[in-house]
């Protein structure tokens, strides 16, 4: 506990420049409880220690009621994924995108017998939304191999549904946000294929928003918040076991899934990069996710960050 409360007690006098004109009030923030939501559990987690930001997390347990609960303004912001985000935007839903949740950090899960893509053909593979990095990662595998998504059968699952579908047969494969495909690596039930930086670096996945009406009415509070998450991003990379304890309560995860799923994911540079956000739009729009995504100008505000 000492080590815990002087890796806080330093992450709060690297923040200290920062404290001048705290806001008031509370932002709420969305949030699953995976592996890529660690620098929103872990800045809510030391928000005392560090900027006084007041930051209200809000659990939930599916994409699906995550977005409408961001989409309707009963959330300031979430932890999300990009392409629900943008989807929302393109839509005309008032929200811009900070930073990004993570880099890299996904990874292909099949069962044991699957050695390739090309064995993939004719079987059933799981992601959790269509409208995600995962989705277009399968789509990029199957074309490398020769295939497309039409070679095989795609569903969409719950994450904690994933393992245990693998393990009984029904599905070949899956690709998730972490720590689900840990949990197959550390359960021995599948294996890693393909990490997502083999397929497609840098490829964005998860992104922190804002809702434009938060970011109107309480821009110096999120400008407070943005700093706090960046740094926090950089705290985790340096201090995976504090940060393991600081945010088990919300992921329920054990230590040893907790550190094979870090093996795959960083979070040191959250910036969301002009190139490969316009190298996302480009996949969106060959995988027929969207035929209007919306522009970088449209869609990020890089000054918070």
């Amino acid at each position: 506990m000492k080590k815990l409360f002087w890796a806080a007690t330093l992450l709060s006098l690297s923040l200290a420049g920062c404290k001048e004109n705290r806001g008031a009030g509370t932002i709420k923030i969305g949030y699953l409880p995976i592996t890529h939501s660690l620098p929103v559990l872990t800045a809510a987690a030391l928000q005392e220690e560090s900027d006084g930001v007041n930051i209200e997390l809000v659990k939930f347990g599916s994409w699906t009621d995550l977005s409408d609960a961001l989409n309707t303004g009963r959330i300031d912001g979430a932890s999300v994924l990009v392409q629900l985000a943008m989807k929302a935007r393109e839509m005309g839903i008032g929200l811009k995108a900070v930073a990004l949740g993570h880099t890299d950090g996904n990874v292909v899960i099949v069962a044991p017998d699957i050695d390739s893509a090309a064995d993939l053909r004719g079987k059933t593979f799981a992601i959790p939304h269509r409208q995600s990095s995962h989705y277009l990662l399968l789509n990029q595998l199957l074309g490398e191999a020769g295939l497309s998504v039409n070679d095989v059968e795609i569903v969409e699952l719950a994450p904690p549904d994933m393992p245990y579908a693998l393990s009984s047969g029904q599905i070949a494969g899956y690709c998730v946000a972490e720590p689900f495909g840990a949990k197959a690596v550390e359960a021995g039930i599948g294996k890693v294929l393909f990490e997502s930086a083999d397929l497609w670096e840098h490829s964005l996945c998860c992104v922190l928003v804002l809702g434009d009406e938060y970011l109107v009415n309480n821009h110096a509070a999120a400008h407070r918040f943005v700093d706090l998450y960046k740094r926090v991003g950089q705290y985790i990379d340096a201090h995976r076991d504090e940060v393991f304890e600081l945010t088990r309560g919300q992921l329920n995860i054990d230590k040893q899934v907790y550190d094979i799923s870090l093996r795959w994911i960083s979070f040191g540079d959250l910036a969301i990069g002009r190139d490969y956000y316009d190298d996302l739009v480009r996949r969106v729009r060959e995988a027929g996710l969207s035929t209007a995504p919306p522009s970088w100008e449209q869609f990020v505000d890089p000054s918070l960050y």
